[in-house]
């Protein structure tokens, strides 16, 4: 068997978008999905169930980028959910979102017709 052929080297099926996101190369699924079900515990064959436009090398590629970087891809996650946060509370803050937010709840509180 020849191994000079085998790459030591592998890339990972990652990019990072304009937005400052990490998504699954080809797709729209973000790391931060990735890495949230397989921190719940979450086998790759069952986040593959969750997003089965992704294969399990692109799955597993992304778990295996998780674990070799943890610190940093908690930083990213840290600072994705801070972004998320000033998004909610600037859009919460909107006066005409504040009204088709009422609009929304009074529509939940009215009985469902059978």
């Amino acid at each position: 068997m020849k191994t000079d052929a085998l790459s030591t080297t592998l890339p990972v099926p990652l990019t990072r978008w304009e937005d400052g996101t990490i998504r699954v190369t080809g797709s729209r699924v973000t790391l931060d999905v990735i890495v949230h079900q397989f921190k719940l515990g979450a086998t790759a064959e069952q986040i593959q169930d969750c997003f089965p436009s992704l294969t399990l090398r692109e799955i597993y590629g992304a778990v295996f980028f998780y674990l070799e970087q943890t610190a940093a891809v908690e930083e990213y996650l840290h600072h994705q959910e801070q972004a998320s946060q000033e998004t909610r509370r600037l859009i919460e803050s909107r006066p005409e979102t504040s009204a088709l937010r009422e609009k929304i709840r009074a529509r939940r509180r009215q009985p469902v017709k059978a």
